[in-house]
């Protein structure tokens, strides 16, 4: 900062780090060459359909399936993560029992373990034969090959990102608020509601960003147990590689450029809302 002093004036210090014009021109070089060109050139490519071709893509019953079955799951697959992700938070972190750190550890596994494997390893628990399916199935009800599959497998792959997001925060999350609230008459009900939710809330909608987008984009561990049936258990990541297989390439960037305008659209408005929320619990 520039202080003022009678008869003198104060010069900025100069910061030990690069300043402003190397740090942003980096930035914005780093991000032109890894995001925003190839990015470009998913757009360019779609200039080869005309529009009338490009809306016919878009509208083709099994385009519309595939962005039903993307979106649709991928949402509820976040939405469940984000409440049972809550639980599992609050479990570490205000209880101590015995195998809370390898508990706390196996959060983690969907991150290290690598997508087919995780494919694969559903697949098998939730076959009609499986350790899980065989219980299910007499029951009447299918996982493996069904959407329902592809749901279990998002909701596998997802609740890292709501864990991490959340676990710091309610950490630090002073248990002296708690103690006064329920000092001052509250119920426990509205210690978690008026106290500790708006405090959690705003990392909780990064979390559950970050798991939606994740599964938005989830390619690996779904098509093993998703049975790929056209119209039924199709995601969009596959119908792309479908089409590049095909080697219709405009048709593939065509699916891959409304793919990333809803992400898009979807991930700003949880964005605008997560900031809506920082400013009512005034951070």
């Amino acid at each position: 900062m520039t202080a003022f002093a009678p008869g003198r004036i104060l010069k900025r210090e100069k910061s030990v780090i690069p300043g402003f014009g190397i740090t942003f021109g980096l930035t914005v070089t780093w991000l032109g060459l890894i995001v925003l060109i190839p990015l470009a050139g998913l757009f360019i490519k779609t200039f080869e359909l005309s529009l009338d071709e490009f809306l016919a893509i878009l509208t083709s019953s099994r385009v519309l399936n595939a962005l039903k079955i993307s979106f649709g799951i991928s949402f509820l697959a976040a939405v469940t993560n984000a409440v049972l992700g809550s639980i599992v938070v609050w479990v570490l972190v205000r209880y101590d029992f015995p195998g809370r750190r390898i508990f706390d550890a196996i959060v983690d596994i969907p991150f290290a373990l690598p997508t087919a494997v995780a494919g694969i390893a559903l697949t098998t628990l939730y076959a009609e034969n499986g350790w899980i399916g065989q219980f299910l199935a007499p029951l009447g009800i299918k996982v493996s090959y069904t959407p329902l599959g592809i749901y279990v497998a998002l909701v596998f792959i997802g609740l890292p990102f709501i864990v991490r997001t959340v676990q710091p925060v309610l950490e630090d999350l002073d248990g002296e608020l708690e103690e006064a609230a329920s000092s001052l008459g509250a119920a426990r009900w509205q210690v978690i509601f008026k106290v500790i939710v708006p405090a959690v809330l705003p990392a909780l909608l990064t979390g559950f960003a970050l798991a939606f987008a994740r599964a938005v984009g989830e390619y690996g561990s779904v098509i093993f147990i998703a049975g790929n049936l056209p119209n039924v258990s199709e995601i969009l990541p596959l119908l792309i590689v479908i089409r590049l297989e095909e080697f219709r390439y405009a048709d593939a960037t065509a699916i891959a450029v409304i793919m990333l305008l809803i992400s898009f659209v979807l991930l700003f408005a949880i964005n605008q809302l997560q900031r809506w929320t920082d400013t009512r619990v005034g951070r």
